[in-house]
């Protein structure tokens, strides 16, 4: 049975069940793994609506050879599962959600007289872990803190009662300057030590307002009992906890638990912050540069996005902020609630969180050279806006060449750069119709005339500048196609000239000479250089394509179907003239190898 009505069978048995599928290829390795809230009728869309794919998906579609399963309680669970199998098995077609750094947690340790302390390694247990924290500074400050407002020990002795009893260890320097209370001696009680931990570990949850509360109870008590140094003590202490918090207030105090996520996509990366907030407070923030595998959406990225982080960071959080809106998500699931806020300190948040994914995308960009690039070819394209006096930075600009030997499969072709830089999904090849001959101008101005014709008409943004390749002639046709579009004098159009160099303006016979080392003249030449290798590519292929055809259908007694299979197995008439005889009567038969054998010859 073949491949395809396996999957078929596979996919028709599928429950209408949440779940998560995986598709694996000829090896039995998995190549991707997506979520469902209905199980067959995703599945069944990449198998049953091919016409509208495009081709990264259809890539994809034609490397399953299995299908994998399994059924969930809801989407939310999809999503969770989804998320920990992709991190398992590293997929080709899936997005990459994270890069394999380790970042540091604060570790509580579950012993008697507890450590706090920082750590990479999550191995234990039996430990309690916060973070991770991506911001080391905010860490060190975190801990500082702690330093500040308890006297918790760094040592590493194993502080049970028998030792302690058996006075094992004596006090170290911490202890002589006032950084700890002396435990290992019996100096401080397990349960005086433990209520600073247990304040300790309110902070981490980001419950600062129980460590405010506890210290401004305890200077209250001291005041009321005269005691005022130790009352200033606790003022202290609770001086430094509201300025910690204060430093990381971010609208009000009144937000209790909020996640806040905004995301920010081009065609090759998705850029994603996080941050959390609990009690009017960052708790965590952290941004991510999400690499595409195929042509994903902002809503399913960040869907991704989100149950990785909510992973990482350990978080359930049932309010979520985004800056896009979620329809995809079950909306009965509490589990997550959506929202995107339109005004007040919702909003504020949603704001905060884009600013950093901007940010964070423009320093990876610095990184990767991208930026410097950008603002490189904005120069040069402000610089021929001024030797050009166009009224717009030419930040879109096409060129159009024409190509044919002896009037021979004339064709013309149009590039199209943006930012200074070849935008080639956009480039246009043309046959040209209408023209009979070797009419250069003529040809000219039928490509011009259908590519704006085609713009206007599918509403589509026009260039700040054309370029024809050509002197006066080829411009003078190609405005006379502008003037039937109405688009003359509206759309900036010059042509250039290959032996001078020369910049031509219509109905202007004094040419423009811009300096040989100017690069605005250097980027028009790469314009005219690029339409005239894309067109000559073109040309050729179709008389490649011309050629190979006409020799091959001369031959008497050489049909179709023979010719297709020559060419299916040789590929060029050059390989099939140098094969022997011998070689192409094991492929066509005696009788037809020899006529072909004699035909090329």
């Amino acid at each position: 049975m073949d491949y395809k009505e396996e999957l078929m069978k596979v996919v028709k048995n599928l429950p209408l069940q949440p779940g998560v599928y995986k598709y694996l290829n000829e090896e039995g390795k998995i190549i991707y793994i997506g979520k469902a809230k209905k199980l067959k009728n995703r599945v069944s869309s990449y198998f049953l609506k091919q016409a509208g794919m495009n081709r990264k998906t259809k890539r994809l579609v034609s490397e399953i050879r299995g299908i994998e399963y399994t059924v969930v309680d809801s989407e939310y669970d999809a999503l969770l599962l989804e998320n920990n199998l992709i991190k398992k098995n590293q997929p080709k077609y899936n997005i990459l959600l994270k890069d394999d750094k380790t970042y540091p947690y604060i570790c509580v340790t579950k012993e008697r007289f507890p450590r706090v302390f920082s750590t990479r390694n999550t191995s234990d247990k039996r430990h309690r872990y916060f973070g991770p924290y991506p911001n080391g500074r905010a860490m060190s400050a975190l801990l500082d803190l702690f330093k500040q407002l308890y006297k918790i020990r760094n040592c590493t002795y194993n502080l049970s009662e028998e030792n302690v009893a058996a006075a094992k260890y004596s006090v170290c320097l911490e202890y002589h300057i006032n950084n700890c209370l002396g435990p290992c001696e019996g100096k401080q009680t397990e349960e005086s030590y433990n209520e600073d931990i247990k304040q300790i570990l309110n902070i981490l949850k980001g419950n600062l307002s129980v460590a405010r509360e506890y210290f401004t109870q305890k200077m209250e008590e001291a005041v009321a009992a005269l005691a005022f140094e130790e009352a200033n003590t606790w003022k202290q202490k609770l001086e430094l906890i509201t300025n910690y918090q204060s430093k990381s207030l971010v609208v009000s105090p009144t937000l209790k638990e909020i996640e806040v996520y905004a995301i920010i996509s081009d065609e090759r990366f998705a850029y994603v912050n996080f941050i959390k907030i609990m009690n009017g407070g960052i708790i965590y923030a952290e941004s991510n540069q999400i690499t595409k595998r195929m042509d994903e959406d902002d809503e399913e990225i960040l869907l991704q996005a989100i149950m990785d982080f909510r992973e990482r960071y350990k978080t359930s959080t049932r309010k979520i902020y985004t800056n896009i809106e979620i329809t995809s998500f079950d909306e009965e699931d509490d589990r997550m609630e959506f929202s995107v806020p339109k005004i007040g300190d919702g909003k504020k948040l949603i704001q905060l969180s884009f600013k950093n994914a901007m940010y964070f995308k423009r320093e990876r960009e610095t990184s990767r050279g991208e930026i410097s690039d950008k603002k490189s070819n904005y120069q040069t394209l402000l610089q021929l806006k001024s030797e050009l006096q166009l009224k717009e930075v030419p930040v879109h600009i096409e060129c159009f060449d024409n190509s044919n030997i002896q009037g021979t499969n004339p064709v013309s072709a149009c590039v199209v750069f943006k930012d200074g830089k070849p935008s080639k999904k956009d480039y246009r090849h043309f046959h040209v119709k209408t023209v009979e001959g070797p009419d250069d101008f003529a040809s000219m101005e039928e490509a011009v005339y259908r590519r704006y014709k085609r713009l206007l008409e599918e509403r589509q943004k026009l260039p700040q500048l054309v370029i024809i390749d050509g002197g006066k002639g080829q411009l003078s046709s190609a405005c006379e196609a502008l003037k039937s579009l109405g688009l003359y004098g509206k759309l900036p159009i010059i042509g250039i000239a290959k032996k001078l160099e020369e910049i031509f303006f219509p109905e202007d016979p004094i040419p423009l000479h811009l300096s040989k080392k100017s690069r605005s003249l250097q980027l028009v030449q790469r314009l005219r250089d690029e339409a005239h290798r894309f067109g000559i590519t073109f040309h050729r292929n179709l008389r490649s394509k011309g050629s190979i055809h006409s020799k091959l259908e001369d031959i008497p007694g050489v049909g179709p179907n023979t010719i297709q299979k020559l060419l299916k197995h040789y590929k060029t008439i050059t390989n099939i003239k140098a094969a022997p005889v011998e070689e192409l009567a094991d492929l066509i038969g005696n009788s037809k190898a020899q006529k072909v054998k004699d035909g090329l010859s």
